[in-house]
């Protein structure tokens, strides 16, 4: 069900290889034993085939193949047993190059991005050099069920700076046969009759020391059918039960890949800490997407800074797998203020104004999640909650949402100073009505750190602190 990479340093390169295998089997009997003998069977026979010499590992966007069970043979030659994985990132083509063959030089890594990553395609060699044997027929009358499904094999290493291609490719066929091992568990497990449920692998990132895990779960079974299988991997990594770890939504999402929605994530983890006397920074813990003015062909310039806001928490909510239904667009937040008896019918399809009580009140009625509000009678008053926002970050980790007058923000941590009371205030800006561009997002300060001066000292404002679900 599990395999843990004994490596999860994350300085290196991470190398992840991914490729069909087809299993295939006839089943002469319906007896459940019989069915699950063959099963196994045929499991073995992959497992074997991965660590044939038929196995071959070709670099994605290269020309470069391994054979990693033929002595680590690879073309260029240039490659050899001893090469360093991170000498492979020379071979990677990039869409600044303009022939495939030569070396390109290492790819450029876009700001923000800490963590390399290699990808492979896992293939296996159908033909072999020399002349080939006649062809034999052979016809068997029969009756049987045949059983064939594609597996999805998606298997990840972490390699340190000095680690060789010999060492990757050894971690590697080990972690496709131990994954081969974990689907035939759970396809045995989740058989119905002569059916098949795909077992399909995800990624997931845990605190340290565990590191990058792989889990399998079936393909069609929802979370909530899952829990008992969760608990038990809280348990066996001595993770604390309440709060979710290992939910579809929890899965790593890996640096080089783009997000399908096109939302930006976490665009605050390219900034750099304010520095203050004895102070610490306590940030949103997890993924959470930018929303702002003028996305989803939604002109909501001018009006909708709640609204955004607010979206970007329920996002937060749903990639750290608390909930599963998609961030509700201004209409249904409007709906549901008018379900809970907030707003009348008209406000549907308005564009009046929300505040933290309406973002309270649609977290509860969407989410089921409930929220703490902080009053502050005036923005002067912010400096002194240094402590309240430092714990919030600390305990419960979720996106505030601060409104005051006309203007709504979302606020992702502070560093704070418990000696001298310095603060400073890590801010998401959804006024912001521009593309999806990282360096103009923060150079520009839409997402940055501000200081007190920041608030209008002199109005209200009210602070919606959303609380994490005990769940796993």
């Amino acid at each position: 069900m599990v395999f843990v990479d004994s490596h999860p340093s994350y300085t290196g390169t991470i190398l992840r290889v991914r490729g069909p295998l087809e299993l295939k089997c006839r089943l002469d009997s319906t007896e459940v034993s019989q069915i699950q003998k063959v099963i196994s069977g045929t499991f073995e026979t992959l497992r074997s085939q991965v660590k044939s010499e038929s196995c071959v590992l070709t670099v994605c966007d290269s020309p470069v193949v391994i054979w990693p069970n033929k002595g680590v043979k690879a073309t260029p030659d240039e490659i050899t047993p001893d090469t360093l994985c991170e000498e492979i990132h020379q071979w990677i083509q990039t869409d600044e190059q303009e022939s495939f063959g030569k070396k390109s030089g290492k790819k450029k890594s876009k700001k923000g991005s800490a963590v390399s990553v290699i990808n492979l395609r896992l293939m296996m060699e159908v033909s072999r050099p020399g002349p080939l044997p006649a062809p034999i027929l052979s016809k068997t009358v029969q009756k049987s069920h045949f059983l064939s499904t594609t597996l999805p094999m998606d298997c990840v290493v972490e390699t340190s700076c000095n680690s060789t291609i010999k060492d990757a490719c050894e971690r590697l066929v080990e972690a496709l046969a131990h994954q081969l091992c974990e689907m035939e568990k759970v396809t045995l497990q989740h058989m119905k009759g002569t059916s098949l449920l795909v077992p399909e692998p995800f990624h997931f990132l845990l605190p340290e020391p565990a590191g990058l895990v792989t889990v399998v779960y079936p393909a069609g079974v929802p979370d909530s059918q899952l829990e008992t299988q969760r608990k038990e991997l809280h348990q066996q990594f001595e993770l604390p039960d309440d709060r979710p770890y290992f939910r579809r939504a929890n899965a790593y999402h890996f640096p080089n890949e783009p997000y399908r929605d096109g939302y930006l994530r976490n665009p605050h983890l390219v900034l750099t800490h304010p520095t203050l006397d004895d102070g610490k920074v306590y940030l949103v813990q997890g993924i959470y997407s930018y929303h702002h003015y003028m996305q989803d062909r939604m002109d909501d310039n001018g009006w909708g800074c709640a609204y955004r806001s607010l979206q970007t928490i329920c996002s937060w909510f749903q990639q750290q797998g608390y909930v599963e239904r998609p961030v509700p667009t201004h209409r249904e937040i409007q709906q549901a203020l008018v379900d809970v008896g907030d707003k009348q019918p008209s406000f549907v399809g308005s564009r009046q104004w929300i505040g933290s009580i309406e973002v309270q009140a649609v977290l509860n009625q969407l989410l089921g999640v409930t929220s703490k509000i902080m009053f502050v009678s005036q923005g002067s008053e912010l400096a002194s909650k240094g402590r309240e926002l430092a714990n919030h970050f600390l305990t419960e980790g979720t996106p505030v949402m601060i409104g005051g007058g006309v203007l709504a923000h979302t606020i992702l941590g502070v560093a704070w100073s418990e000696t001298t009371g310095q603060i400073r205030y890590l801010i998401l800006d959804p006024h912001y009505t521009g593309a999806e561009d990282l360096q103009v997002i923060t150079d520009k300060g839409w997402c940055g750190w501000k200081g007190p001066d920041f608030w209008d000292q002199t109005a209200y404002y009210n602070l919606c602190l959303p609380q994490r679900p005990k769940m796993t």
